[in-house]
């Protein structure tokens, strides 16, 4: 059927976080697809306080602002496909009786009251059947979802009175998943961290869904923070200090002053890794992996602008003794000979991980 013809709506994505947000929508390309626009904007402090709007009209000012000055194509959709906070929300995978789609309704609902910590009537519920990759069950595992009402509402009223219409909605971790998991689907568990500017998020995913989801605060903005403080220079010298040094370079004073500054927040984090991994192992059941497959976290995916920290793979794959690679949120966007595009550089992208997979919803459905 022509596209002129089609009934569906294209949606951009919108990835909202604390201190900024990034625009991403894609268009078809045979064999894949292409990013038609981009852009993304600062969101002053106190706007949105750990995942809570504070201020909506300031929000929707920015949202109304960014909109319009995005690069590439202009944006000609209304509708959109926005993030939610994970720190806002609660996962849990269930296990059900085999029921029809109606019966397994109703059933979800009535047993979700005992997994989640909140009164029913006050969050927005969703779930997923799970389907194993090894079926050999007398059950059904579905991932359960669910979000303070009262945290979900002011987001969907900016983006309203921003004149966008919400198709769906999705915490953050689901949009990371659908841009740096080929295909949706690993044989192994993999721990995907994603290194942004108030916090790290850690993301569990095996099989063909979310497992686990934790944050710790440490985060890109604290690593500076700890440059500056140490140094005694100003966040912009210790922002660009960071950058240009990493953890990578000791041949110098100055990036040894670096690489010592950051020595407290780095063991913090290995420690935290090491935590949430020995947890995930410990805990992990109903994985239904093929026989051959240990649920043993195999590989670690890093994401978010944090990311580009210099020689943080090769030091948290030191210090795990687990594979440490960037993730590549272009995997199910681009033809398979093509790792970045050329109207925004790989580095940059990793920070538009979420947006990605938010747009690749939007153009997907």
């Amino acid at each position: 059927m022509l596209e002129i013809l089609s009934l569906k709506p294209k949606a951009f994505g919108l990835d909202i976080s604390d201190l900024s947000l990034r625009i991403a929508s894609l268009e078809k390309k045979r064999g894949g697809f292409k990013l038609s626009s981009f852009g993304e904007a600062e969101i002053p402090s106190g706007i949105i306080k750990n995942g809570e709007i504070k201020k909506e009209e300031d929000l929707t000012k920015i949202i109304k602002k960014t909109i319009p000055e995005v690069k590439g194509k202009p944006l000609k959709t209304k509708y959109v496909i926005a993030s939610l906070p994970e720190e806002k929300s609660f996962l849990k995978v269930i296990q059900m009786p085999r029921l029809q789609e109606e019966e397994l309704k109703s059933a979800i609902v009535y047993e979700a009251e005992s997994h989640i910590p909140l009164p029913i009537e006050e969050v927005y519920l969703d779930s997923w059947v799970i389907p194993p990759l090894y079926d050999h069950l007398d059950h059904q595992d579905v991932l359960l979802v669910a979000l303070p009402r009262k945290t979900v509402d002011p987001y969907v009223s900016c983006l309203k009175k921003a004149g966008l219409k919400p198709l769906a909605l999705e915490i953050e971790p689901f949009s990371i998943i659908r841009a740096l998991i080929k295909d949706g689907v690993s044989n192994s568990p993999v721990l995907i961290l994603d290194l942004g500017a108030t916090k790290t998020s850690l993301i569990i995913f095996s099989g063909h869904s979310l497992r686990f989801s934790f944050f710790i605060p440490i985060s890109s903005d604290h690593l500076t923070e700890l440059i500056s403080k140490t140094m005694k220079v100003d966040l912009d010298k210790a922002e660009k200090l960071k950058l240009k040094y990493g953890i990578e370079t000791r041949g110098t004073k100055e990036g040894g002053e670096v690489f010592e500054a950051l020595i407290p927040a780095l063991v913090d984090l290995i420690e935290q890794i090491k935590r949430y991994i020995d947890y995930y192992h410990t805990h992990t059941s109903h994985e239904h992996l093929p026989p051959s497959k240990e649920p043993k976290i195999k590989k670690i995916l890093l994401t978010g602008g944090g990311a580009n920290l210099k020689g943080l793979a090769g030091f948290l794959s030191e210090q795990l003794k687990i594979p440490v690679e960037v993730g590549n949120p272009w995997i199910n966007i681009l033809l398979k000979k093509r790792k970045k595009t050329p109207e925004i550089s790989f580095e940059k992208s990793l920070s538009y991980t979420s947006a990605l997979g938010l747009a690749l919803r939007g153009i997907e459905e």
